[in-house]
């Protein structure tokens, strides 16, 4: 969600912040500002919308400044405004949040109450408030925010700079991502390490309850009680330039077209397809009690949870486990049954979303064993979690996931070979199945670039469509779930994914000659009985487009357009192609209708709070 970035160092620092917030810009965001200091007075530039709407705000900021702080703000208490964007200040404080106080109601009527005037709606006010309240009292920043802290409750990342400490920032974590850069007479802090790559590539990544106290020469931790703490600086080997466009109009077209790559990367990482195993040390399975696991729960959010549905199906098709899959958010509310017996899998391409950490919290609470699959190194489901298997997708800007999508769908295909293994239940017939799914996969991956022209054709006759329903069975359910996720996600029509067995128990009310069906169909798996679903479609005149098999005569006589699709042998393999023609028709719906494919209105790519 919100985007938080700092400076302290010896050189002017303007700039740096501002590239900086330009590289969190994929987060989500509606308002934007900057906090500098320089000859001890704090100077601030806010503006609602864009960055290039704070960019011209910029020249009024002293160019000396060599301390500062930006933030990127995704609305939650309080409208998109000048007044509500941060940094928010008061007699020579400055701060900056990311997060959600839950109790920030109780404290701001106390506030109130004792004559204290509030410039914005934000939940975030009330820190600099109740700040400015102890320095009165305690002359010592570090101990008076200490003190701060212990009145907030919730989820908060907290950048702080005071006249009293000119040079100084103060930085605080309490569940929601922080992470700290080391440099060279200058030193750091961000929402995630992509904002800080152009300085450094090494960090420390502190924990819930601590906080910094960061200065040109050096970074200091504590935790909340005051006890000083030593951290480890780790170095990361990442390339700036895989966060770059590389010349496409749009990050999430980039990232469309990296898949064949990302997955042939994946695969050769993690697959000896010359001595037909999975690398099973590399999946971290080995590392799991799997003799005590009777069933698995999946958690997830979003574009994860359809990834995690399609691991369903895998794990229990080939390790022959019980496997339920859930939306992360709804996960503890239930109050499930848990033990030793249970491995709970986290799945999050960020390893930051609030609700799919906590589900893993609460499952070790419970004495669950942990799996967490993430894209991110070091982030914060991955910490807590027993056992990682890290994609390696490279970072992803676009705020609609493709690639990461793709590659945690593989990923859950690549572990359940090696669960099948482990639990000695894997089948020849179907290794040497899989195996040969697995070695013509990116190159069929690399085919549908090819379809790029026809889906523009396709979109440029049906943007104007207020509805469209994705319809697949099987597999090909999560593929119609994802579908539909895409094209609401970044062109804004109100689309809905449905098992296709569904059809007539509502959804066909909807059918007429002005709704846009798509269907996934492949004759791996229940062809025909999603055929007969179609038959019902085209006889209610509904505009059919079949995402499938190429030059069949039964589908080309039903649909209205045909998208063609490679055929794999492994169902699962098959979902992960037929997905991808339909990142392409969200892509070229969006760009058709004028959207913003890279950050659609009101979504943030991190979520950050419950």
């Amino acid at each position: 969600m919100c985007g938080v970035i700092g400076f302290s160092g010896v050189t002017p620092c303007v700039t740096s912040i501002f590239n900086g917030l330009k590289r969190l810009e994929y987060r989500g965001y509606d308002s934007s500002g900057i906090a500098v200091m320089a000859d001890q007075r704090i100077s601030v530039v806010k503006s609602k919308g864009k960055l290039n709407q704070l960019e011209p705000l910029l020249a009024s900021l002293p160019a000396d400044a060599c301390v500062g702080m930006g933030h990127t703000r995704w609305a939650t208490h309080g409208a998109p405004s000048t007044e509500n964007a941060h940094p928010h200040s008061d007699e020579g404080i400055s701060i900056i949040h990311n997060g959600i106080l839950e109790n920030y109601k109780e404290l701001k009527i106390k506030l109130l109450e004792e004559g204290v005037s509030f410039l914005s709606e934000t939940d975030s006010e009330v820190v600099v408030h109740l700040l400015r309240a102890e320095l009165r009292l305690v002359h010592d920043v570090r101990k008076a925010l200490l003190n701060v802290i212990g009145k907030l409750e919730g989820a908060y990342a907290l950048g702080v700079m005071t006249q009293h400490e000119p040079g100084v920032i103060y930085v605080v974590k309490n569940a929601s991502p922080i992470v700290l850069g080391i440099g060279h007479n200058e030193n750091f802090f961000a929402s995630d390490v992509l904002a800080l790559l152009p300085h450094t590539n090494r960090f420390i990544f502190p924990e819930d309850g601590e906080l910094a106290r960061i200065v040109p020469d050096g970074v200091e931790v504590w935790d909340f009680f005051g006890k000083k703490l030593d951290k480890e600086i780790v170095s990361l080997n990442q390339e700036e330039a895989r966060a770059d466009k590389g010349g496409y109009r749009h990050y999430m077209l980039k990232e469309i077209h990296e898949q064949p790559a990302v997955l042939a990367n994946t695969i050769e990482r993690l697959v000896d397809l010359e001595a037909g195993e999975v690398r099973g040390e590399l999946t971290g399975l080995c590392k799991l009690d799997l003799a005590a696991v009777r069933k698995i729960h999946i958690v997830a959010c979003g574009t994860a949870f359809y990834a995690g549905l399609m691991g369903r199906y895998q794990i229990e098709s080939f390790a022959r486990l019980p496997v339920d899959c859930e939306l992360a958010s709804e996960f503890r509310y239930r109050n499930p049954c848990l033990d030793r017996s249970t491995l709970v899998i986290a799945v999050t391409q960020s390893g930051e979303t609030a609700d799919t950490l906590a589900c893993i919290k609460h499952a070790k609470k419970a004495g669950c064993q942990t799996f967490a699959l993430c894209n991110v190194l070091y982030s914060s489901v991955p910490r807590e979690s027993d056992v990682t298997l890290y994609m390696e997708a490279g970072p992803e800007i676009g705020v609609a996931s493709t690639k990461a999508f793709t590659s945690m769908v593989l990923n859950f295909f690549l572990m359940s070979l090696e669960l099948a293994r482990l639990r000695g239940v894997r089948s020849p017939e179907g290794m040497e199945r899989a195996l040969e799914a697995l070695r013509i996969l990116p190159n069929q991956v690399s085919s549908l670039m090819s379809l790029e022209a026809r889906i523009s054709e396709l979109a440029g006759e049906l943007f104007e469509s207020g509805h469209c329903l994705f319809l697949g069975r099987g597999h090909f359910y999560p593929v119609a779930l994802e579908g539909a996720l895409k094209l609401k996600e970044i062109s804004y029509i109100h689309a809905e994914g449905y098992a296709a067995g569904e059809l007539k128990h509502g959804p066909i009310a909807l059918i007429d000659k002005n709704m846009p069906v798509i269907a996934i169909i492949n004759t791996c798996q229940d062809f025909e009985k999603t055929l007969s679903n179609l038959e019902e479609i085209h006889a209610r005149e509904g505009q059919l487009i079949v995402v499938g098999q190429d030059k069949d005569r039964r589908l080309e006589d039903l649909c209205r357009y045909m998208i063609p699709c490679p055929v794999s042998p492994e169902p699962a393999l098959q979902a992960l192609l037929n997905v991808i023609p339909l990142q392409m028709f969200a892509y070229f719906m969006a760009l058709h209708r004028g959207t913003d494919v890279d950050q659609p209105r009101n979504l943030a790519k991190s979520v950050t709070v419950e």
